[in-house]
């Protein structure tokens, strides 16, 4: 399995962390608005950046790579940040070995930077993808992804905002991805 976006679309994002209590709410108000989540399960992500990179500096433009592990599967996935954090162009596929993606990604010059470990629920909402994550080190997030061309994303990006916010769940916007997250807590 793999997929590709073409260049002039990318995958976007609206992120919210939400106090661990608020789950269950969370879960009922998005019952209420028709949204079937599936069964928890894990994933496990190393992400990569560019040995010229470092935390602090802009992501626009820049070429990230991530190696997932999830089901059995791993999936290698590069992004590059286009208007912010939550707007990538990006290509995914999956690879028969994480360890030798993993020497491959050296040797490109990328460089580990942070371990991402979470447990998802998914459902689709309205034509967005739908995530609920409790991610290790930082706590509940939900999380609402379109793939759309770039010159809408910044819109897209305040639909969905807009779209989550009508839960009536108390939730708190944030602009940066896990990985920008984690660096900031440790």
């Amino acid at each position: 399995m793999s997929t590709a976006i073409a260049p002039d679309v990318g995958e976007v994002e609206v992120k919210y962390r939400m106090a661990d209590d608020q789950a269950s709410r969370l879960v009922a108000a998005l019952a209420a608005a028709g949204v079937v989540l599936g069964e928890p399960f894990g994933q496990d992500d190393q992400a990569y950046a560019p040995a010229s990179w470092s935390y602090g500096m802009s992501k626009i433009g820049v070429s990230f790579a991530r190696l997932r592990s999830q089901g059995g599967r791993v999936l290698f996935t590069v992004k590059v940040p286009r208007a912010n954090e939550l707007d990538c162009a990006e290509q995914e596929t999956v690879v028969e070995h994480r360890s030798a993606m993993h020497e491959a990604l050296l040797l490109m010059g990328m460089v580990p930077t942070v371990r991402i470990v979470k447990v998802r629920r998914t459902g689709s909402w309205d034509g967005a993808q739908l995530c609920i994550d409790e991610v290790e080190g930082l706590g509940t997030f939900i999380e609402l992804e379109r793939v759309v061309a770039s010159s809408v994303a910044e819109l897209v990006q305040a639909e969905m905002d807009r779209q989550v916010r009508s839960l009536g769940v108390p939730v708190q916007r944030v602009t940066q991805t896990y990985d920008s997250l984690l660096r900031a807590v440790r």
